[in-house]
């Protein structure tokens, strides 16, 4: 997961080089001589824990801090600068923490942010000199164990295999709607309508700090606007697993749980629709084309970055799994990359077999003006990915394997 910031702009105006800013060369070059320049980052994973660290050219002070939605610690490097050369975004292999990213929060300030789970008594952050480093660590930190609950991270560490398996030939690739007869009665056992009510309202408003504001506004996808279409709704249930789970709404908790986190992250997000129905005006009326038209209007109208459509897999034989994704080949060309930076990063959060990034004709794809996907999160028909995505924690995971791979496509 590359979750890079663009955070260089600020110390951008003050490094020397740059011609149309001789006074802030000046500015920089008195101010530098009293600041921590840091020159470079290092990460690395053991089984009892993961460590970073960073180079500083003299002693530095430090402020941590532990932030939630998402989990992550950030810590602030006071009176510092951090080099261009120095890496600033980094994986890290570990179930105690999962990437790092180092940029200029304000002209004094190094802001560090490491994606994590550990509770305060499983990490450490604390400085050394000579050489002078600012060390972070993850997992096992010393100490009293009678408090240590280490919490990995809740996704697989072992990355699946990219792979390029095609579906079965017989294999439908345009969703209908189903027919009137018995999936009525098991649509009304679906646990996840149960659980989250006919609506599909979840309630995923959380308090926002005012550090979460400032670190919202300095992430690659602020003002970037994305449209989210969570597949079927309404009298189209999609597809329904062996326990009564309906891909609509597993689809629907996916892109509202996507939701909350590409707008933590500064994104204008709009949805195709926010409750158990149609998309279009005509509702349960509608044909087939008019509720996919209906759905590539909601971008086209909105003029959108790129548009989403979430879905659950199915086939016959439920020993089918995995994940894919599906671009228009012959429609916007940057419309394969951001398939396969979701489909990669998705395949990492979740753990499933990868079926790789494949061209179609499904209508959504192929009607929308901008780079466009269609994601096969898992096989609903498969029991054990039906399990998953039926539980929170794999929607979760799939939203943010999903956010991490549009932020690879934008950084």
């Amino acid at each position: 997961m590359k979750r890079i910031f663009y955070l260089l702009l600020l110390i951008s105006l003050f490094l020397p080089g740059n011609t149309a800013l001789a006074a802030a060369d000046s500015d920089f070059a008195k101010r530098a001589d009293g600041m921590a320049e840091i020159t470079e980052l290092r990460v690395s994973a053991q089984r009892d824990k993961a460590r970073i660290v960073l180079e500083a050219s003299r002693e530095v002070a430090i402020k941590t801090m532990a932030l939630s939605s998402p989990s992550r610690v950030v810590v602030d490097i006071k009176n510092a600068w951090v080099s261009p050369q120095a890496k600033k975004d980094m994986d890290i292999d570990s179930p105690f923490a999962g990437h790092v990213r180092v940029a200029q929060f304000d002209p004094n300030t190094v802001r560090v942010v490491v994606q994590t789970t550990m509770g305060k008594n499983n990490y450490s952050v604390f400085t050394l000199t000579s050489p002078h480093r600012v060390v972070m660590d993850f997992g096992d930190v010393g100490g009293s164990t009678e408090q240590a609950q280490i919490k990995p991270k809740e996704q697989t560490d072992k990355k699946a295999k990219p792979t390029t398996v095609k579906p079965p030939a017989d294999k439908k690739q345009e969703k209908k709607k189903p027919k009137a007869h018995d999936k009525k009665d098991k649509q009304e056992k679906d646990p996840i309508l149960q659980e989250a009510g006919r609506n599909g309202k979840e309630d995923n408003k959380e308090d926002e700090s005012e550090l979460d504001k400032q670190i919202r506004d300095l992430t690659s996808l602020k003002g970037r606007r994305i449209v989210i279409d969570p597949g079927h709704g309404g009298s189209d249930s999609g597809a329904i697993g062996s326990s009564g789970v309906t891909e609509k709404s597993v689809t629907l908790r996916v892109s509202r749980e996507l939701q909350r986190l590409l707008e933590a992250e500064g994104a204008t997000v709009i949805m195709t629709r926010n409750m158990d129905t149609e998309v279009s005006k005509k509702g349960a009326k509608a044909t087939d084309i008019e509720e996919l038209q209906a759905r590539c209007d909601v971008a086209n109208q909105n003029k959108a970055d790129i548009f989403l459509s979430i879905h659950m897999d199915s086939f016959t034989n439920n020993a089918a799994k995995g994940t894919t994704v599906y671009y228009y080949s012959s429609g916007d060309k940057k419309s394969r990359l951001l398939g396969e930076k979701i489909r990669e990063n998705l395949v990492e959060a979740l753990g499933t077999t990868s079926r790789g990034t494949q061209s179609s004709n499904f209508y959504v794809v192929k009607h929308t003006d901008m780079p466009a996907v269609l994601i096969e999160v898992a096989f609903i028909s498969n029991k054990a990915e039906e399990k998953l995505m039926a539980s929170m924690k794999g929607v979760k995971q799939a939203a943010q394997g999903i956010a991490d791979g549009i932020a690879d496509y934008f950084g």
